[in-house]
């Protein structure tokens, strides 16, 4: 009797085990494998989140998105991320530049409203105004580093974080970041999207030693907790997104060309996403981090625009190509 319960409780035991290894293994895989057979994963949290169009909403309910950024210098990008945003189904897109990057910007789209504040004596007190109004703020396309601009950035971050407004950061956003991690540390509706070489900065900046590029999963996951588990969007060959606890990575199919302004249709396109995933019910997500669902939407988006605009315009694709795809990309990707 004795040797048939021992026998008994080692099957048992070994079942269990057996359990607990796949469940295991289920985690694990929820956590670093979710390439293509995660896009079937993630792209219904992403649909759950996307408000339907309908004739009973009043302008503006479905994203007013700010750009922090433009000056002398750089005009093209600021004019992407918000563009992307508007036509990615936003209402109203808002720039904050510098005085000389004001009409430039104007120039190339009457559908962006622009404000040339973002030098001005009293910027910040410029901008705070207008922060009741938008549902999230896209920090640094087009910022540049001179320190004033810089400082005002770093105000208008702190400001848009008291009223727990969705914050989004790239380009020199990102190299206010690392010399200030401060700034952004800890807050729970802040995404950053940094390139490899911004990334690389921004590790170092934290970890005081140098980044161990053999594993980008794990080397992201320890810069998001070091963070305080901020949602990371380190693109590259795969985009890997984490928030420290959950990685995605998001390998939807784009192409070979790289030109600039990719990452600001990207950084644009998530201030809407971020506004819709973090205003809808928690069911939505599925209890999923909302920041990791509109992460996963904007890679998705900015990928299959590339591979769009490039089967038609091959080397010669640029970002303007990749805008034109928006509308096209988001129904096959979110609509169909």
């Amino acid at each position: 009797m004795h040797g048939h319960t021992c026998s008994l409780l080692g099957v048992l035991t070994v079942t269990i085990t057996l359990a607990a290894v796949l469940l295991y293994d289920k985690v694990i895989e929820r956590s670093f494998s979710l390439g293509t057979s995660g896009m079937d994963n993630v792209i219904p949290l992403v649909r759950n989140t996307i408000p339907p169009l309908t004739s009973k909403k009043h302008k503006g309910q479905d994203g007013r998105i700010g750009i922090i950024g433009g000056c002398q210098e750089y005009t093209g990008a600021p004019f992407f991320a918000a563009i992307s945003a508007l036509k990615v189904g936003a209402d109203l897109s808002h720039v904050f530049c510098t005085k000389d990057a004001a009409p430039v910007i104007k120039s190339y789209s009457p559908e962006l409203i622009v404000h040339p504040v973002l030098d001005s004596p009293n910027a910040v007190e410029e901008i705070e105004k207008w922060l009741p109004r938008l549902h999230s703020v896209v920090v640094g396309p087009g910022l540049g580093r001179e320190d004033m601009l810089l400082k005002n950035a770093k105000e208008i971050i702190e400001r848009s974080k008291l009223r727990g407004i969705p914050v989004i950061i790239d380009a020199d956003g990102l190299w206010l970041v690392a010399k200030e991690p401060s700034v952004i540390q800890g807050y729970q509706r802040g995404i950053l999207t940094p390139n490899f070489m911004e990334f690389t900065r921004l590790y170092e900046a934290m970890h005081h030693e140098p980044l161990d590029s053999s594993d980008h999963k794990r080397s992201a996951q320890q810069l998001s907790i070091a963070l305080g588990h901020l949602t990371l969007v380190l693109k590259g060959e795969e985009d890997i997104i984490t928030d420290g606890k959950n990685i995605l990575t998001c390998s939807q199919e784009g192409s070979g060309r790289r030109c600039g302004g990719q990452g600001d249709l990207l950084s644009g396109s998530l201030g809407a996403f971020a506004h819709w995933a973090f205003s809808s019910p928690s069911d939505a997500t599925k209890g999923m981090n909302p920041s990791l669902v509109a992460a996963f939407g904007a890679t998705s988006l900015t990928r299959q625009c590339n591979r769009q605009a490039f089967h038609k315009h091959g080397r010669s694709t640029t970002t303007s190509d990749m805008i034109q795809e928006i509308n096209s990309a988001f129904k096959k990707l979110f609509e169909s």
